[in-house]
């Protein structure tokens, strides 16, 4: 199971959000290659970029950040803002190995399947992040008539590989793992799903990974606020 430290960018900071609300905002760092190098110098094979600002309908797409980072020589997974597949194609030429689709996807489910099309199965994820039962949109502020299982079936159908699943109710509040629903999702759509949100200690990386088909989990604020270190996250993640 892969462990994927959170950067995720706001107005040029790298900062974490509760609930994905701009306003319950705590700023971890002014430069976010530092931060990248960081985990890369603590042994991340991935790293999850966001560009919160993107996501918010505030900014561009923050290539020149993407770019620096992804020059370090990790894999980046990068989201937030890409609301057409020329702008992912844009993310993936500054450097990202894999893009995340969220908004645009779930608008237009065909479109997750023209991006596997365009830039193969393994460069694309599709969000599937729910507030309540169903799927939230622009940066979480507004819901889909969509659930999680429905839409992620559908984007199978159309092979996408990928998906990111993160309880925006649990996001940045050191909650503890959706763990059950997480592991319900993956086996129901047949998708390689990466948990995220609400990541509070190394047990929830244990049971993530006990679940037995979970294919990586995104943690950020028990990160950034010490409640563990990365190394040690990588080593629950593979015991």
């Amino acid at each position: 199971m892969i462990v994927y430290p959170a950067i995720d960018l706001r107005r040029g900071r790298v900062v974490r959000l509760v609930h994905g609300d701009p306003a319950r905002e705590t700023v971890h760092g002014d430069d976010p290659v530092a931060v990248a190098a960081r985990w890369q110098a603590a042994g991340a094979a991935w790293l999850h970029v966001i560009n919160l600002d993107g996501a918010l309908g505030e900014a561009t797409l923050a290539l020149d950040t993407l770019r620096a980072i992804a020059a370090l020589g990790v894999p980046v997974q990068f989201g937030g803002g890409l609301r057409s597949l020329d702008d992912a194609a844009r993310a993936l030429d500054a450097g990202a190995a894999r893009v995340i689709l969220g908004t645009l996807a779930v608008r237009d489910p065909d479109q997750a399947g023209e991006a596997v099309g365009r830039f193969g199965a393994d460069a694309v994820a599709v969000a599937l992040d729910a507030r309540g039962d169903r799927v939230a949109t622009h940066g979480w502020q507004q819901v889909s008539a969509w659930i999680p299982v429905d839409l992620g079936r559908r984007f199978a159908q159309m092979g996408v590989r990928h998906a990111l699943y993160t309880d925006v109710s649990r996001d940045g509040d050191l909650s503890g793992a959706a763990v059950e629903a997480t592991a319900a999702l993956a086996r129901e759509t047949g998708l390689a799903v990466i948990a995220s949100g609400g990541v509070a200690s190394l047990d929830d990386i244990r049971a993530l990974r006990a679940a037995g088909n979970i294919a990586g989990v995104v943690t950020g604020q028990a990160l950034y606020r010490g409640v563990f270190t990365l190394e040690e996250a990588l080593a629950a993640a593979r015991v």
